[in-house]
């Protein structure tokens, strides 16, 4: 099999491409390389360019006639820069992603993965969603994945197109055998502040301790990138199981999390776990665009895919750690 990833040289798409490639599925991957790494495609077959290139994409299938899929993972995804361009948003994650599904629908392909987001569940007082939940982004980033999902579903009704929708919880951790990781050098996200805090010394600010969860700090579902890649190897060895050809419908959505939900607080336990050493805490207000979190109730993906986490929190901090002190050497130390 051979599938294209569009992002594939980013964080979550090159950790799909390395398991797709130990599961024997050849990747394609396109990317326009604004947030993914040149240095993640190295050994693969690599397009660079951007995913609204009606011209390159045709390229990639005339080229690539074997292609039996797609995983969508190209996306901007970093909450308060979505609060502060939210044009460039919509038109990177909406706009271009529209005009993508329609080059792959012209070159004849019917099968496309989409990753998505918990983040566009509106929770409720336990925080367990599932898929059946109602949908309440709360900032522009999560809204762009709905609204594009919304499309999703409204184009896979006309038959031309199905699409499977796998909703991402809090992707923590790396490639076990440290091929590719979170590419940026200052990440945003909690365990990524915890790490910098770790190694430059400074304290680690959790931002938001008012939220009406057991100890006032947001909630999560981090999930291994490593269990979420073999979640995709799954959909793409299942497709055709959960959406049959020429079936009414057309579209599904999965959600892929833990079913456990940490707080910020406890994340900061289990690092200290981890590396043995206190981590100095500052409590600080909400930023613009955060919510209270939720984590994944249910049992679609596993009656699917055939899928369960198979690691732990305290793996995937320990697997950051580690990534983070070889990243400068995968990728320089001015990447």
């Amino acid at each position: 099999m051979k599938v294209l990833i569009a992002g594939g040289a980013g964080f979550i798409g090159s950790t799909i491409a390395s398991a797709c490639l130990d599961s024997g599925i050849e990747p394609v991957l396109l990317d326009n390389l604004v947030t993914g790494r040149r240095e993640f495609t190295t050994g693969r077959i690599f397009y660079e360019g951007d995913i609204a290139d009606g011209e390159l994409v045709d390229t990639v299938f005339s080229e690539h006639p074997e292609i039996e899929a797609v995983i969508d993972c190209a996306a901007l995804i970093v909450v308060p820069e979505s609060v502060a361009q939210p044009l460039r948003y919509y038109s990177e994650n909406v706009a271009k992603g529209i005009e993508f599904v329609g080059h792959v629908i012209r070159n004849g392909c019917e099968r496309l993965v989409f990753s998505s987001s918990a983040s566009i569940y509106r929770t409720g007082e336990d925080f367990a969603v599932d898929e059946d939940s109602p949908l309440g982004p709360l900032s522009p980033y999560a809204r762009t994945k709905a609204v594009f999902e919304t499309a999703l579903e409204d184009i896979s009704g006309a038959g031309d197109i199905r699409v499977v929708s796998l909703r991402y919880f809090n992707p923590i951790g790396a490639d076990p055998k440290m091929r590719t990781g979170l590419q940026v050098r200052r990440p945003t996200h909690a365990l990524g502040k915890m790490i910098e805090a770790f190694r430059s010394g400074e304290d680690f600010h959790i931002t938001g301790v008012d939220w009406p969860t057991r100890d006032g700090s947001g909630i999560r579902d981090y999930v291994h990138v490593w269990d979420l890649a073999a979640a995709h190897v799954k959909a793409l060895r299942r497709f055709d199981g959960i959406l049959p050809a020429g079936g009414a419908d057309g579209y599904r959505v999965i959600n892929l999390g833990t079913g456990t939900g940490t707080t910020v607080r406890e994340l900061v336990r289990a690092f200290e776990n981890v590396t043995g050493r206190p981590l100095p805490v500052v409590e600080t207000g909400r930023r613009p665009g955060d919510s209270a979190g939720a984590y994944a109730s249910g049992g679609r993906a596993a009656d699917l895919l055939d899928w369960r986490p198979l690691h732990s929190v305290e793996e995937g901090i320990r697997d950051s750690l580690t990534w983070f002190a070889r990243r400068d050497s995968v990728i320089g130390a001015d990447g």
